[in-house]
């Protein structure tokens, strides 16, 4: 093992693949929390996150996401200039499936490395004192500790599971672990606060080889199917995916029920910084800075009597007249009014819209695509109209469809179109028109967004009227 882990380097894992729907309208499954500029230093969590283990000791990062999810990350590192593995998962098996996995990844690149397994959602507010938990933890995990970064409450809460802490360890800060407990009703979490118990939350150092003998020891088919995944992987562009048919076979469980609560190595560090996993609108709402009557206001908002609330608005003007203790989100398509206290029941919300068909229970109306997104406009009987945002360099790929015609009408930037073999670059305020089964595509060449207006007219708009016969990204 690795002699000194201020020298030696922590990998990051941080897992990026959860669906987020706690915060719905801002979080939906197509573009969930973690990837959103939630608070207000204009990045995603996962960014921050990135940002936080970038340098001081860490190694490249190991990202393990959804495939659906894999452009998103891709792009969200390379604004920050971050490189790394970014491993795609077929389908969601918790976290041990996903940690069996880093730890495999991280000790092909070096058998004794130290991980450090990170949530992509969770709000830290002391960057310093973090990381000197971190290699604290490290330090102990170099003894094969398998070591929980556990939180101070800061008040009874029913969110989290608790830790009990038992004696103290030969490692500086480090604690053996008691016992796990369950999420709490309100009076047992008072008590748990009392005897001074800590949140777990849900973020672990270890040497990768002590976890893999522990996942073996306790969830061997977690580890098995991990590992044949991992094995059987194909590269795709900058992505390792992972064999969707041996991933499956990992069984659908948390690393806290697969290993933690069975291992006899478990420890645990209680934190010296502020942490939220930002899990529901009233946890967003205590971590931000609110104004003199107790509120949070964001975006075109405007209030009156109103106090200790979260008004925000995504662009829709937005009023309030009399309330307290509320949160009202308003999206282009969805609006959310809820008691703050009863903001927990948001994700129970979202199940009740999507058994009702609502499409706004998963998708926002902005889709985001390799090459940028587009946002419908307006909707009819035999006609769409879109906004599309073509990134610099960005391509659609070589498309037709059997349905519908298309307009396009450049209004910012520079778009080179090629409709049946012929290409021809259109500027603004220009529009080149596809007839229904053209083979066409739309590249930006140039150094900023272009932006079209998209009529599509025909007998059928939906989106799976597009057969892709080429395209850059390697989507199907």
């Amino acid at each position: 093992m690795p002699a000194d882990a201020t020298t030696a380097l922590i990998t990051p894992v941080i897992m990026a693949g959860g669906a987020g729907t706690r915060l719905w309208p801002i979080s939906r499954e197509t573009m969930p929390k973690q990837f959103i500029a939630i608070m207000d230093d204009g990045i995603s969590t996962f960014q921050a996150t990135l940002r936080r283990v970038s340098g001081k000791g860490f190694a490249a990062p190991i990202v393990v996401t959804s495939n659906d999810f894999r452009f998103v990350v891709a792009e969200q590192m390379l604004q920050l200039g971050i490189t790394g593995e970014i491993v795609l998962e077929p389908e969601r098996r918790d976290s041990a499936a996903a940690v069996a996995v880093g730890a495999l990844i991280a000790a092909q690149a070096e058998p004794d490395a130290i991980c450090l397994m990170l949530a992509a959602d969770h709000v830290i507010d002391n960057e310093a004192a973090f990381v000197a938990d971190c290699v604290k933890a490290a330090r102990a995990a170099e003894s094969g500790l398998i070591m929980t970064l556990g939180i101070v409450p800061d008040g009874p809460s029913t969110a989290y599971g608790y830790i009990a802490t038992g004696e103290a360890l030969p490692h500086d800060g480090a604690f053996t672990i008691q016992q796990f407990v369950e999420k709490p009703d309100t009076e047992t979490a008072q008590r748990y606060v009392a005897d001074g118990l800590v949140w777990n939350s849900g973020n672990f150092v270890f040497h990768a080889p002590s976890m893999l003998e522990e996942l073996a020891a306790h969830a061997p088919q977690v580890l098995e199917a991990a590992r044949t995944a991992v094995h059987l992987g194909k590269r795709d562009l900058d992505f390792l995916r992972l064999d969707a048919d041996a991933f499956a076979k990992a069984p659908r469980i948390s690393i806290d029920y697969a290993v933690m609560e069975k291992t006899r190595r478990a420890g645990v560090i209680p934190a010296s910084f502020g942490w939220s996993d930002v899990g529901t609108w009233d946890s967003v709402y205590t971590v931000k800075n609110a104004d003199e009557q107790g509120n949070v206001l964001e975006g075109p908002v405007s209030v009156l009597d109103t106090q200790n609330s979260l008004i925000r608005s995504e662009g829709t003007l937005t009023t309030v007249i009399g309330l307290a203790n509320v949160v009202v989100v308003t999206t282009p398509d969805a609006v959310l009014i809820a008691d703050r206290a009863q903001t927990g029941k948001v994700k129970e919300l979202v199940s009740q819209l999507r058994d009702q068909g609502y499409g706004e229970a998963t998708h926002h109306l902005r889709v985001h695509r390799p090459w940028g997104w587009y946002q419908r406009i307006d909707l009819g009987d035999r006609w769409q109209v879109k906004h599309i945002c073509v990134n610099p360099g960005g391509t659609l790929s070589l498309q037709r469809h059997y349905h519908r015609a298309e307009h396009w009408v450049v209004v910012h930037g520079t778009a080179e179109v090629t409709i049946d073999g012929t290409t021809r670059l259109y500027h603004e305020n220009e529009a080149a028109y596809l007839p229904i089964g053209c083979v066409h595509r739309m590249h930006n060449p140039g150094k900023i967004a272009l932006k079209i207006i998209e009529v599509q007219v025909g007998s059928y708009t939906g989106e799976d009227d597009i057969i892709r016969l080429e395209d850059v990204y390697a989507r199907s």
